[in-house]
């Protein structure tokens, strides 16, 4: 049972980058999935979120307007969407989901944005 994250790379600033994350052996699409970063030196934050469904998300102020989260529960799979990307957006970028009591974390994929 596992989550993977997968999609990160180096691009130039207002460029774009599709993440997507994938399960292993659950069904994602009986779940809330978040999306979370860890830039260098600072706390992870929550970037975006999307409900089990589909038909809720929500982003940071900081991505609105620029990320778009999106699911396909007959792939397995949520993806994120990043235009427009800044400087600040460089991180390592994870997804997350939680069964129960239980959270499974993504591995993470880096996102360099060079100016």
């Amino acid at each position: 049972v596992q989550l993977q994250a997968s999609g990160g790379g180096l691009v130039q600033s207002g460029g774009s980058l599709r993440l997507s994350c994938a399960a292993s052996g659950f069904t994602l699409g009986y779940y809330d999935v978040g999306w979370f970063r860890q830039a260098p030196g600072k706390e992870r934050e929550g970037v975006s979120y999307i409900s089990l469904s589909g038909t809720t998300t929500l982003y940071a102020d900081s991505v609105k307007g620029r990320f778009t989260v999106s699911r396909d529960n007959s792939k397995n799979m949520v993806s994120l969407q990043m235009n427009s990307l800044k400087p600040d957006d460089t991180a390592v970028y994870y997804c997350h989901t939680k069964r129960g009591l239980t959270s499974y974390w993504g591995q993470g994929t880096l996102v360099t944005v060079s100016s």
